[in-house]
C-alpha cells in the first residue's frame, strides 16, 4: 500500500479549467530559471548486423544522428515546451559542443543570461543505439570543481536574476555547477521573494536544499538519503515524511516510476497514479517533472493539481525515444477529449480556440468546422454534428452571435441568447469547442481557424458555402452532409404558434 491515514485520494483530474487558460495563454507570462549542470545529450543510431572480427563487439551501421539538450538544459527546453520563459544558469565551455547547444536552446526560445563561460569543457554525453537498445555511452566532462572565480559569477548572476523570476529550479546531477553554496543563495533569494523552488537532487543529502519548497527524488535517491531500502516502499515514504521537517521543505514529492508520483507532508500523503501508456525510454522523465511541477506552482495551481499535471507530462515524454521535452500542444490534446470537459470549458473566444486548434493541429488531429444559429436544438442539428465528426477527431462549432441571429433570422430571433445556446451545444459530445461570431457569415473565422474539413448540410452546393475558395486553396475539402427532412427551428416556431391559437 501506498496511500494511508491521513492521504489524499485521486479522483479526475481537479482545476482543469485553470491548467488550460495556463496552457492556453497563462504560462507565457511565466519566467522561470534554471540552475543547474547543463549538458549536451547526442544519439547514434543504427542498425546492428554483425560482431566485429576484430574484437567480439557489435557493429553499428550509422543510420541517425541528433542531438538533445540534457540536464539542467533539458529541464529549461520542458518549461519552453510549456510555454514559459525559461532562464538557464550554470556553466559550460568554449568548444563546439557549447555552440550547439547554445544554438539549440535559442531556437527554444531559452534565455541563457544566468550561463557563465568555463575553462572546463562542456558536458556532453554520446549514447550509441542499437535499433532500441544502448549499447555504450560516452561520456565528456572534467572531474574538477569549476574554479572559485567562475562560482563566484554563477552566484552573482543566479542571485540577479532571483528577482526577475515567478520560480526556481535547482537541476543537481553531480557534475559541479550545484555547490552548497550556489544552492543556499539560491534558496535564500528564492524565499526572499516568495517566490518556489525546488530541487532535483543528486546528493545523499538533502541538507544541501533545506529551505526549498519541494525536493523531488526518485525512490532510488531517497534511499540513498534515507538509508532504506528503495523496494520497502512504506518504510521508505515514511522516512521520507521526516525529511520534510527536518530540513524545513514545503513537501517532499517522490517520482515512483510506474507506481506515479507521491508527495508527502509531515502529517499526510497524496498519490497520483502513473496513467497506463507504452515506455519506450525514461530519459529526461525527471526533467519534465520538475518543469511542470514548478510552471504549474507558479501558475497558481494547488499542489496535487500540478503533480498530476507533471505525471501526465511524464507519460507522455516516456513514450519517445531519447531526451525529449514535453510540448504545450500534447498536454492540451491530452486534457481536451470532448467527455472529459464541462460544458464551460468548451466555449471559447477567437484567441483562445485559435490556440487550441493550433495545439490539436500540431498533436495529429485533423480539424473539422460546422456553423449555424441552433437556435432551437432538434434532431436535424444532432445529425448534422455527428456527420460531421465522421470527418475528423476534433469538432469545432462557429456559433452565430444574437445580433447576427437577428439581421438572419428577423427580429424575433433568437429564442435562445447566444451565451445559453453555446452552452447546450457545448454539452453535446460530438462538439469539442464552441466559438461566437458577430459577422453574418463565418468566414473570418474560417481564415483563422483554416480547418482541415468545412461542412454544411445538404440545402447548400460545394459553391455556396462560405469559405469554400479559401479552404481549398489551402488543400482542406468540403463536406455537404444530407438534411433531416422536416426538422428546424423556423417549423417548430410554427408548431408552438399554431398549438397557442388552438389553445385560445
Amino acid at each position: 500500500m501506498i496511500l494511508g491515514e491521513g492521504e489524499t485520494p485521486r479522483g479526475m483530474l481537479p482545476e482543469l479549467h485553470s491548467i488550460l487558460n495556463l496552457l492556453e495563454g497563462g504560462f507565457s507570462r511565466l519566467r522561470i530559471l534554471v540552475v543547474g549542470d547543463i549538458m549536451l545529450d547526442r544519439y547514434i543510431h543504427g542498425e546492428v548486423e554483425r560482431i566485429s572480427p576484430e574484437a567480439p563487439v557489435p557493429v553499428i551501421r550509422h543510420a541517425t544522428r541528433y542531438e538533445r539538450a540534457g540536464g539542467a538544459a533539458n529541464v529549461a527546453m520542458n518549461l519552453a515546451g510549456l510555454g514559459c520563459q525559461a532562464v538557464l544558469a550554470g556553466f559550460w565551455g568554449e568548444d563546439s559542443e557549447q555552440a550547439e547547444l547554445k544554438a539549440m536552446l535559442e531556437r527554444a526560445g531559452v534565455d541563457t543570461a544566468g550561463v557563465v563561460s568555463s575553462s572546463l569543457p562542456t558536458i556532453s554525453k554520446t549514447r550509441i543505439v542499437g535499433r532500441q537498445q544502448q549499447l555504450l555511452r560516452l561520456d565528456i566532462e572534467s572531474r574538477d570543481t569549476p574554479p572559485e572565480d567562475e562560482m563566484e559569477r554563477l552566484i552573482e548572476r543566479v542571485t540577479r536574476l532571483v528577482d526577475e523570476v515567478h520560480a526556481v529550479i535547482l537541476s543537481d546531477y553531480a557534475k559541479g555547477a550545484l555547490s552548497r553554496a550556489v544552492c543556499e543563495a539560491a534558496i535564500r533569494a528564492a524565499k526572499a521573494k516568495g517566490i518556489p523552488v525546488l530541487a532535483d537532487p543528486k546528493s545523499p543529502d538533502f541538507g544541501k536544499y533545506s529551505g526549498a519548497t519541494t525536493v523531488c527524488p526518485n525512490l532510488g535517491e531517497l534511499a540513498l538519503a534515507t538509508g532504506i531500502a528503495s523496494h520497502q516502499t512504506d518504510a521508505l515514504l515514511d522516512a521520507g515524511q521526516r525529511q520534510v521537517a527536518e530540513h524545513d521543505l514545503g513537501f517532499l514529492t517522490v517520482t515512483m516510476s510506474e507506481k506515479g508520483i507521491a508527495v508527502l507532508w509531515p502529517d499526510r500523503r497524496f498519490h497520483s497514479p502513473a496513467r497506463a501508456r507504452e515506455v519506450f525510454d525514461v530519459s529526461g522523465a525527471g526533467d519534465t517533472v520538475i518543469a511542470t511541477l514548478a510552471a504549474s506552482l507558479a501558475g497558481g495551481l494547488q499542489v496535487e493539481t500540478a503533480v498530476d499535471l507533471a505525471n501526465l507530462a511524464a507519460g507522455i515524454v516516456v513514450g519517445k525515444m531519447g531526451t525529449v521535452p514535453i510540448a504545450q500542444h500534447e498536454l492540451v490534446a491530452e486534457l481536451t477529449p470532448s467527455t472529459g470537459l464541462t460544458a464551460g470549458e468548451k466555449v471559447l473566444d477567437l484567441e483562445r480556440v485559435s490556440r487550441r486548434v493550433a495545439e490539436w493541429r500540431a498533436s495529429g488531429e485533423t480539424i473539422v468546422f460546422t456553423n449555424g444559429c441552433f437556435d432551437l436544438l432538434h434532431v436535424g442539428h444532432i445529425t448534422l454534428l455527428e456527420d460531421c465528426r465522421r470527418f475528423g477527431t476534433k469538432l469545432v462549432l462557429g456559433l452565430n452571435a444574437d445580433a447576427s441571429v437577428c439581421r438572419l433570422k428577423g427580429p424575433t430571433r433568437p429564442i435562445v441568447g447566444e451565451r445559453e445556446r453555446a452552452r447546450v451545444m457545448a454539452a453535446l459530445a460530438a462538439v469539442d469547442a464552441v466559438v461566437l461570431f458577430e459577422e453574418d457569415t463565418p468566414l473570418n473565422l474560417i481564415r483563422a481557424l483554416r480547418p482541415n474539413v468545412l461542412v454544411k448540410g445538404g440545402d447548400y452546393t460545394v459553391e455556396t458555402v462560405v469559405g469554400h475558395e479559401d479552404v481549398l486553396a489551402y488543400g482542406g475539402r468540403v463536406e455537404i452532409v444530407p438534411t433531416v427532412e422536416g426538422f428546424s427551428t423556423t417549423n417548430i416556431v410554427k408548431k408552438l404558434a399554431a398549438t397557442e391559437e388552438k389553445a385560445k
